[in-house]
């Protein structure tokens, strides 16, 4: 097996997989051009018998590789044409324009891939209708990946948010509620912000003193950090494209026993108030976002409890042994009709 990547990070093998670098793009311009033309060579300089695309980019790529007899496989990590709708850089007008032009092309490309796999059931149910050989692969954690049973005599007085920083995601408010809390807790802050104005206007805000911000991390440091924390928050703006999302990390939280302060979108309110594994909060309110987390920093008990339930959720079904059976097979029927 090989994997095709743009990160910059030059070639290896890891776990037997044959890692390609075609180089990291300077923009998101060049992204959907000239890497997108790269990847493609690269392909056909391998001449697999399957191609399993992860980016939409990748689409006029997968069209090519059809052409030439290939299977092609699209994996659908979002509902690309509402998550357009969403985009800062685009006016009103451009918006609509850009989703609908993209839509119409994903319906023709992707209708005439050999299958989909879907991130969530949402978009399974989407490509569902375009094409009949689609199946939803969730990207819930494996459960030993973290200790869910790790000692609570060494967490610290802080809580986390892991992911990508960016303001739909929430970090204004996160860092308004640190400026609230009546607890010592502090916020360890691991991810990237997307846009440095964003990084320079919230550490202006009286709340920074309480966040530590530890930068991106690999998943040995994501482990350290939620380990020592006593809530995982995951309070991001009901957008068009999160309100069906399924958060991985709101997942990894789970796996590593932590109660989820998450937001009120109904999707993620099943999951946290069905398994009673933490609670949901109006996202834009840091109020209630500060009260969440005074709440479980006062009642370690409960905290643990909670964390347990979600620990608990992830073994039973929200895991990645369930969802891998799913894709083998998918691949096997596949391959039988080769």
């Amino acid at each position: 097996m090989t994997l095709v990547v743009a990160d910059g990070l030059g070639e290896a093998c890891d776990d037997g997989v044959r890692i390609v670098d075609v180089g990291r793009p300077s923009g998101r311009i060049e992204r959907m051009l000239t890497t997108t033309r790269r990847v493609l060579r690269q392909a056909l300089w391998l001449d697999a018998d399957i191609f399993h695309l992860h980016d939409p980019e990748l689409i006029p790529a997968g069209m090519a590789l059809k052409r030439r007899g290939k299977k092609v496989i699209f994996d659908a990590h979002e509902d690309v044409p509402i998550q357009l709708l969403a985009k800062p850089y685009l006016n009103p007008f451009s918006r609509r324009m850009v989703s609908g032009a993209y839509a119409a092309y994903e319906r023709y490309a992707c209708s005439r891939f050999d299958g989909i796999i879907a991130a969530t059931p949402f978009i399974r149910d989407k490509f569902f209708k375009i094409n009949r050989c689609t199946v939803d692969v969730n990207n819930y954690p494996l459960s030993t990946e973290f200790d869910g049973a790790a000692s609570w005599d060494g967490k610290r007085l802080q809580v986390c948010y892991v992911g990508s920083v960016a303001a739909m995601r929430g970090i204004r408010e996160l860092v308004h509620a640190c400026a609230l809390l009546e607890s010592d807790a502090r916020l360890a802050l691991a991810g990237q912000f997307s846009e440095a104005p964003l990084e320079l206007e919230v550490g202006s805000y009286p709340g920074w003193a309480r966040v530590d911000p530890l930068g991106h991390l690999d998943r040995a440091g994501v482990r350290a950090v939620m380990a020592a924390s006593m809530a995982g928050l995951v309070t991001l703006h009901p957008e068009r494209n999160y309100l069906d999302a399924l958060p991985v990390k709101m997942f990894e939280y789970m796996a590593a026993g932590l109660p989820v302060i998450a937001s009120n979108i109904p999707l993620w309110r099943d999951i946290v108030e069905g398994n009673r594994c933490g609670v949901c909060v109006d996202p834009f309110d840091p109020g209630a976002i500060a009260a969440a987390i005074d709440h479980f920093v006062f009642h370690p008990g409960l905290a643990r409890e909670l964390g347990q339930n979600g620990r608990r959720a992830i073994v039973e079904k929200y895991n990645w042994p369930v969802e891998s059976d799913k894709l083998i097979a998918f691949y096997e029927g596949l391959q039988r009709t080769a």
